[in-house]
């Protein structure tokens, strides 16, 4: 907020980006790690003549799609309030379409690799 006010509203939009390329980077890694630590499980379970389990355990992670949805709802408030005040309805309305659109591109990425995964027959 402090950098946005010294900048000025020119480049208002060279920060949300750059904010939004750091929360999406810090997303990316966390979704890497967890899928490595998953293969690497499933390696030595299978090193060790077992069967490989096929599906996630959700009982123990939610899952990325909903750290995305929880980061997303923790970042709106602040983001909200600055859209308020700022710019009044339509800056909120504009506010709440980005999320709103973060967490679709999500979803639709997601769904996107699942029937590209399914018509693989590598």
């Amino acid at each position: 907020m402090q950098t946005r006010k010294e900048l000025g509203e020119a480049y208002e939009s060279e920060l949300v980006e750059s904010f939004l390329e750091k929360v999406e980077e810090r997303i990316d890694t966390t979704v890497e790690k967890r899928v490595r630590r998953q293969l690497a499980e499933q390696q030595m379970v299978i090193a060790r003549g077992g069967r490989p389990t096929q599906g996630t355990d959700d009982s123990r992670s939610p899952g990325p799609a909903f750290g995305l949805a929880a980061l997303s709802l923790v970042l709106a408030i602040p983001l909200s309030a600055i859209a308020a005040v700022q710019t009044g309805l339509a800056g909120l309305l504009v506010c709440w379409g980005g999320i709103v659109g973060v967490n679709a591109c999500y979803a639709a990425r997601g769904l996107l690799r699942q029937g590209r995964d399914a018509d693989d027959w590598d």
